[in-house]
C-alpha cells in the first residue's frame, strides 16, 4: 500500500490508533474476582483441578480455558499489505486490526503475534512452539514463498487449524465471487479460459481454488512480472508457479488474453489496458485485485466492455474482494467443532455460502450499513457486504458441516440447526428470547396488516416475514411507489403474490371501510364526508377497520407519527369494554439479562386499577417468551418509607394484585436497584415475595418508564422488542419512529400469536 496518504486522512487514522489509549486491543477477565473465594478458585489451589483435568484428557482444554475460542494472527512483516518488507514491529497495527475484526465478526478473542525471525523453517518451528495455547493459527503477510514454507510445516506438524488468510481467504472470496459472476453471464467453471497476473501467494491460491472447482488447469495462463509462465522458464520460478506452466511459445500477457472468459489480477496498476478487454470473450469478467490501485479502472473498462462484469478491492467499487467475508467465519465454524484443519471442503463449503448469501434477498441490517448502495443480486452485487449479520451463521454452519462431513473435527455438534440458530442469535441479539414466539407464529397462519407499507423497513419485515413465520403480510400504500421501492431495495416480493395490497387511494372496499367508520363514530361527531376523509388519507384506520371487519387479524402501525395518535384511532375503532389499551409493554435486550418496563406509552399518570391491569398484562405476555414474570412495582418510595403520590398508588395497586389472587410474582413499592439486586432487596424487605432479580419493572408514570427505556437504548446498548400493545387482545400494536425492519418482524410474530392461552 503506497503511502498516498494526505494530512487529511494521516492525522485522524494516528488519532484513532493513540487514543484515548494506545493500540486497539485489550484483555478483559471473563469471570468474577472480588473476594478471596473468587481468587482461590481463579487461582491457587482451586486453578490445579482444571490443570490435572487437561493432564488427563487434554480435549478438556477446551472445556475449562479460553483455548478453544482463541486464534493467533502470526506475522514477521515481510509482504504487510501493500506496505512490503517494513518489518515485524511496524506490522503491529495491522495484525491488531486483524484481531479486531476477527472479535468484532465471529466473537473470536486473538492475540497479534509478531515474531522477528525471517528464516521461513525457524519461522514455522517457533509457531509450531505455540500450540499448546491457541485453538488455531492465522498466518499473515508473510513473503512468498516463504509463506509456502511456513504453512506447509506448520500444517504437517500442527493438530490444529493453520490458515494463511493472504492465500486462502482471497481465494475463497474469490471463488465465491466467480460462482455468481459465471452464474449471470451464464458460463460454467469447466467451459471457461482463465488468463492471471500476478504470482503470489495469493494468486496461486486463488488459481488453486478455481480449479478445485472445476476448471480446467490447462485453461489458465498465469503471467507474473517477468511474463508468462510457460514450461521451461527458468527465472523467477518455484513449484508453485511452475504447476501452471504452459507448453507454449508465448510470452506475454498480449499473447495469451485473446478469448479469455475471467482475467484474475493480484499484481499492480495498470497491467491490463482497454486493449487487452477488447480481445477478451462476450461478456467478460474482470477481477482487478491490486490495492489501492487496481490493474485496470472500472471506467477503463466499461468504455470497451459496458456489459463486463468487475471486482476490485477497493470499497469505492462494486464487487469488493475482501477476506473478512471469509476468515472470520471459516475460524469460528472450525473452532466450534474442534477442528484439526481447515480442509478443502471445509474451504468450499465457505465459498458456497457465501454466494448463496449473495443470491438472497439483501438483510435489512446490510442495508442499513450501505445506505444508498443497489444490494440485489447482479452484476453488481456478486458478494454479501461484510456487515450482513447472516454471515455467521450461514457460512459458520456450512464449515462446521463440511469439518464433520470430511472427518476432522473432534467436538461435532449433535444438532447443525440448532448450531445455526445459536449463530444467528449472538448476531441477532433478539433471535434467542424471541425464539418461542417464532415457533408459535409458525403454526398459525395470520394476516397481518401494516399502515405504512411504503416504508422500507415494512418491505422488509414483508419479505422475512414470507421466509421465517407462515404468516400473510397486508399492505396499505400506493402501488406504484411501494412497487419502486422494492426494486430499490432489491427485494423479490410482489403484490398479489407475497402479499395482499390496499390501495387507499382506489379499493373496491373503500365504500364498505367509510360506511363501517361512520357506523362507529357517528355519534362522535363524524359525519360521513369525514368519514370519507379519513379513510381515504388515514392508513392507520384504514387498517383498524380492515381488523374489525375482519379482512385482517392484526396491525401493526406507527413507524412515523406520535404513539397516542396512532392509539386514538386504534381505540376508536377496536376498542370495547372487555378490550381496551392496559399499557405499552417494552422488551430490552442487554447482555446482562432481559428487562421488561411498562407502561411507557398509554396512562401518563395511571391509576392504581390501571397499574394493577398493567401488572396483569405484562404477566400474560412475558409468558409468551417462556419466562415466568417477576414484577416489581416501581417508586421513588420504598416499601412504605415515604408518603407520595406514586407511593400510594403502587401500595394501592399492590392490595388490588393481592385481592385478584394472580398467579404470578410480584413485589412493590420499591426502588429500582432493590428490584434488580436480591440481596438489597433482602436487607430491606427480608419477607420479599420473591428472592429472584424482578424480570418486569413497573413504573408509576410514563416519563419514568420511558426515560428508563431510553436509557437504557442509549447509554446501556439495550436492543428493544415493542412496544407491545396490551389489552387489546393483539389486534393492534403501534411500534415507534425508531423501530428497525427486524424489530417490525419480531413485531409481526408477536401480532401472529394467540395471547389468551397465557392467561
Amino acid at each position: 500500500m503506497p503511502d498516498n496518504s494526505t494530512d487529511d486522512s494521516r492525522h485522524p487514522a494516528l488519532l484513532y490508533h493513540e487514543f484515548p489509549r494506545p493500540g486497539k486491543l485489550e484483555v478483559r477477565p471473563t469471570k468474577p474476582l472480588a473476594n478471596g473465594y473468587d481468587l482461590s478458585r481463579a487461582y491457587s489451589p482451586g486453578v490445579a483441578e482444571a490443570c490435572l483435568e487437561i493432564k488427563a484428557d487434554p480435549e478438556n482444554a477446551a472445556r475449562y480455558t479460553t483455548r478453544g475460542n482463541l486464534v493467533a494472527v502470526v506475522t514477521n512483516g515481510t509482504a504487510v499489505l501493500g506496505l512490503g518488507n517494513i518489518g515485524a514491529l511496524a506490522s503491529k497495527p495491522v495484525m491488531e486490526g486483524k484481531a479486531v475484526l476477527f472479535k468484532k465478526f465471529a466473537n473470536i478473542d486473538c492475540f497479534d503475534i509478531e515474531l522477528d525471525e525471517p528464516d521461513p523453517e525457524k519461522l514455522a518451528a517457533i509457531v509450531c512452539a505455540m500450540e499448546p495455547t491457541f485453538g488455531a493459527i492465522n498466518l499473515e503477510d508473510i513473503k512468498a514463498p516463504d509463506c509456502f514454507i511456513v504453512e506447509k510445516i506448520c500444517r504437517e506438524r500442527m493438530g490444529i487449524p493453520v490458515f494463511h488468510d493472504d492465500q486462502h481467504g482471497t481465494a475463497i472470496v474469490v471463488g465465491a465471487a466467480a460462482t455468481n459472476a459465471l452464474r449471470v453471464v451464464g458460463k460454467r467453471f469447466e467451459d471457461i479460459k482463465i488468463v492471471s497476473t500476478g504470482g503470489g501467494a495469493a494468486g496461486i491460491a486463488c488459481l488453486n481454488m478455481l480449479v478445485k472447482l472445476g476448471v480446467k488447469r490447462e485453461n489458465i495462463w498465469l503471467c507474473d512480472i517477468h511474463g508468462l509462465v510457460y514450461e521451461g522458464r527458468e527465472v523467477d520460478m518455484n513449484p508453485q508457479k511452475a504447476a501452471f506452466a504452459q507448453a507454449t511459445d508465448k510470452r506475454t500477457l498480449s499473447d495469451v488474453v485473446a478469448g479469455a472468459d475471467l482475467f484474475l489480477g493480484l499484481s499492480g496498476p495498470g497491467v491490463l489496458t482497454p486493449a487487452h478487454v477488447q480481445q477478451m470473450s462476450a461478456r467478460p469478467i474482470i477481477f482487478a485485485l491490486a490495492n489501492p490501485a487496481p490493474e485496470i479502472l472500472p471506467d477503463d473498462v466499461r468504455k470497451v466492455a459496458p456489459d463486463a462484469i468487475m471486482a476490485t478491492g477497493r470499497s469505492d467499487f462494486p464487487n469488493q474482494v475482501n477476506n473478512v467475508l471469509c476468515f472470520p467465519f471459516i475460524f469460528r465454524g472450525a473452532l466450534d467443532v474442534g477442528a484439526t484443519e481447515i480442509n478443502d471442503a471445509m474451504q468450499i463449503g465457505c465459498v458456497e455460502g457465501i454466494a448463496a448469501l449473495a443470491r438472497a434477498t439483501t438483510s435489512a441490517e446490510a442495508a442499513a450499513a450501505y445506505k444508498g448502495e443497489q444490494l440485489s443480486f447482479g452484476p453488481d452485487y456478486l458478494i454479501p457486504k461484510p456487515f450482513d449479520p447472516r454471515l455467521m451463521g450461514i457460512v459458520a454452519s456450512a464449515v462446521a458441516k463440511a469439518a464433520m462431513e470430511s472427518g476432522v473435527a473432534k467436538r461435532p455438534v449433535a444438532d447443525l440447526v440448532a448450531y445455526k440458530e445459536g449463530l444467528d442469535a449472538s448476531v441477532f441479539r433478539s433471535a434467542m428470547i424471541m425464539r418461542p414466539v417464532f415457533e408459535t407464529a409458525r403454526q398459525t397462519e395470520r394476516r397481518i396488516v401494516f399502515a405504512e407499507g411504503e416504508d422500507e423497513r415494512v418491505l422488509r419485515a414483508a419479505s422475512a416475514m414470507l421466509e421465517e413465520t407462515v404468516e400473510v403480510p397486508i399492505l396499505i400504500g400506493r402501488p406504484e411507489v411501494i412497487e419502486m421501492r422494492l426494486e430499490r431495495a432489491g427485494l423479490s416480493i410482489k403484490p398479489g403474490r407475497d402479499f395482499e395490497l390496499v390501495n387507499p387511494q382506489d379499493d373496491p372496499r373503500y365504500r364498505d371501510y367509510w360506511q363501517s367508520y361512520h357506523a362507529i363514530m357517528q355519534r362522535s361527531g363524524v359525519t360521513p364526508d369525514l368519514a370519507r376523509a379519513i379513510l381515504r388519507t388515514n392508513t392507520t384506520a384504514i387498517g383498524a377497520i380492515m381488523v374489525h371487519r375482519g379482512d385482517a387479524d392484526s396491525l401493526i402501525c406507527g413507524t412515523f407519527g406520535q404513539f397516542l395518535w396512532h392509539l386514538n384511532y386504534v381505540t376508536q375503532i377496536l376498542g370495547n369494554a372487555e378490550r381496551h389499551p392496559v399499557g405499552a409493554l417494552s422488551l430490552m435486550i442487554q447482555q446482562e439479562g432481559n428487562l421488561f418496563i411498562a407502561d411507557t406509552q398509554v396512562h401518563p399518570n395511571p391509576t392504581p386499577e390501571q397499574i394493577a391491569e398493567t401488572a396483569i398484562g405484562a404477566a400474560r405476555h412475558v409468558r409468551r417468551f417462556g419466562l415466568a414474570p417477576k414484577i416489581a412495582l416501581c417508586s421513588h418510595s420504598q416499601f412504605g418509607n415515604l408518603d407520595t403520590p406514586s407511593g400510594r398508588n403502587m401500595r394501592a395497586a399492590l392490595d388490588i394484585l393481592n385481592a385478584k389472587g394472580v398467579d404470578f410474582d410480584y413485589e412493590g413499592e420499591m426502588h429500582v436497584d432493590a428490584a434488580l439486586d436480591p440481596e438489597l432487596r433482602a436487607r430491606l424487605m427480608p419477607n420479599s415475595r420473591f428472592a429472584e432479580p424482578a424480570n418486569v419493572l413497573i413504573f408509576a408514570n410514563t416519563d419514568a418508564a420511558s426515560g428508563v427505556r431510553n436509557i437504557l437504548k442509549a447509554r446501556g446498548g439495550a436492543l428493544e422488542v415493542g412496544p407491545i400493545l396490551m389489552g387489546m387482545g393483539n389486534t393492534a400494536h403501534i411500534v415507534t419512529p425508531s423501530i428497525t425492519a427486524r424489530g417490525l418482524l419480531n413485531m409481526s410474530a408477536l401480532a401472529g400469536t394467540p395471547v389468551a392461552q397465557y392467561g
